[in-house]
């Protein structure tokens, strides 16, 4: 069998998860969207169900998975609904809904409904992507109450620039969604993992039933690109790793893999790994990408192929073929990684594919 797997520590995804409710003092939806970044949406919603105050999904084709799979728990539709008649599965599968558009209010006053909705109301308060105008809010919130089909509504907003923890963008974005909320009595749900971690001053009177969406975070990866406190704390929960399949000695001069992008400089022994971009490795990445083989560091060499990356075995004379190789994991960050190859943690992990996900602490 192919040796290259992904081995995720539902344990370590707890204990993100556990952080993300500490620091933050509110109840925490652990968005679970795109599978779980990548790490198994099902296994990872069983893994927290006995803790977790919520899920989070982008559409219901996902929620439709977490309920088959008997995830009781409530299940939030981050982008809502795409069309009027999934407000018929949405009352079925009693799954709480965002709001951002007035056609989706629309859609409600006419739908017949077995249950009260809850309803998360979102307003553009500055990403410009989806989201109410903060001048049609307050009338919007006043709307659904008045439809008769709503049982809760949580004011929500999401910060376009928390991962840059000198931007005065997030101030300027809660400014204006507390402009637009006043009057409304209701729970409110602002922060994503780099507000939970990177902006603790901006909410010091967080209130206990207020919301957080953890996402980035619970897989242990910083949402940021300097190192920062808390963000320090997390646990990588994936490790991506894979095996050398063949070694070359080379003489220096030499170039390694498509388009002779690595030469040796000197004589070298180069390690093949079955890892390349079909499984979701960057194909960017560049020489000098860290890896670790058999616990010692090593690098990159050459330009990632589909199947196939090398490596360098030069200092490493007791690395050879079946030498165990960490692309990203507890030891070689995937955030490294990722900015390595100019792209982020998110990308990489919902990139894997083709590898399997083996839950080795269940």
């Amino acid at each position: 069998m192919r040796p290259a797997r992904a081995l995720i520590d539902l344990n370590a995804l707890r204990a993100n998860y556990r952080l993300a409710r500490e620091v933050s003092g509110a109840r925490a939806l652990a968005v679970v969207k795109a599978d779980a970044y990548g790490h198994g949406a099902v296994r990872c919603a069983q893994a927290l169900h006995d803790e977790v105050d919520g899920f989070a999904v982008a559409c219901i084709e996902e929620a439709m998975e977490l309920r088959a799979a008997a995830i009781a728990a409530p299940i939030l539709l981050l982008e809502g609904f795409f069309e009027t008649d999934e407000l018929g599965l949405i009352d079925q599968l009693d799954l709480w809904c965002v709001v951002h558009s007035l056609w989706q209010i629309e859609a409600i006053e006419r739908a017949a409904l077995q249950r009260p909705l809850t309803v998360w109301l979102k307003m553009d308060s500055g990403m410009h992507r989806v989201g109410l105008h903060p001048a049609d809010y307050p009338a919007a919130y006043r709307r659904l109450q008045a439809t008769g089909k709503v049982g809760k509504i949580v004011l929500m907003s999401h910060f376009a620039r928390a991962d840059e923890l000198d931007s005065p963008r997030s101030n300027e974005q809660l400014a204006a969604f507390e402009q637009a909320r006043q009057g409304l009595s209701a729970e409110v749900s602002l922060r994503n993992s780099p507000a939970i971690l990177g902006w603790p001053e901006l909410f010091p009177q967080q209130q206990s039933s207020d919301w957080v969406r953890p996402g980035i975070m619970l897989y242990g990866a910083t949402p940021f690109e300097q190192p920062q406190a808390l963000a320090a704390r997390l646990q990588p929960v994936m490790t991506l790793e894979s095996k050398i399949i063949s070694v070359r000695e080379l003489p220096a001069g030499e170039p390694v893999g498509y388009g002779a992008r690595f030469i040796s400089e000197r004589p070298t022994r180069v390690g093949v790994v079955a890892m390349g971009y079909a499984d979701g490795y960057p194909r960017h990445a560049p020489t000098g990408t860290p890896v670790l083989i058999d616990g010692q560091a090593s690098r990159l060499i050459g330009r990632v192929s589909m199947d196939m990356l090398t490596v360098d075995l030069s200092d490493l004379p007791q690395a050879g073929l079946g030498s165990r190789v960490e692309l990203w994991g507890k030891h070689v960050l995937a955030s490294d990684v990722a900015a390595q190859a100019g792209t982020i943690p998110y990308q990489i992990f919902c990139n894997l594919r083709r590898v399997p996900l083996i839950y080795p602490h269940g």
